[in-house]
């Protein structure tokens, strides 16, 4: 079985590449906790992928709600989200609303919600 993590990023807030980069590793790493805690036979798979790369796929939307839709999705289909809220330090006003991580998963529950995304 093939497992990724997808980061899914809004677009529509300005952030700087560092900021960007932040909300990214947030996301990345809050999901796969997530994911061992409640899925831990896919959290190792992918861990301890043959190819040693714990395949990432980052990716952008331009809206809050595309992020809350993407994320009540995953939610149905079984992969508990990581929705990331600013602190409110530098760029962006407290608790907004800036990434999700999705899995890791397996592909075949990850690729149908974001198969119409863009890379970032």
């Amino acid at each position: 079985m093939k497992l990724k993590q997808a980061i899914i990023v809004r677009t529509d807030l300005g952030m700087g590449k560092g900021k960007i980069a932040g909300q990214v590793a947030h996301a990345a790493v809050q999901a796969a906790e997530s994911i061992r805690r409640y899925c831990p036979d896919w959290y190792y798979s992918w861990l301890e992928d043959d190819d040693g790369i714990q395949t990432k796929i980052i990716l952008k939307v331009d809206s809050e709600a595309k992020l809350q839709a993407l994320s009540r999705d995953a939610f149905v289909q079984g992969i508990n989200p990581a929705k990331i809220y600013d602190a409110g330090r530098t760029q962006l006003e407290p608790s907004t609303f800036t990434a999700i991580g999705i899995g890791p998963a397996p592909e075949y529950k990850l690729d149908p919600l974001i198969k119409d995304l863009k890379l970032l």
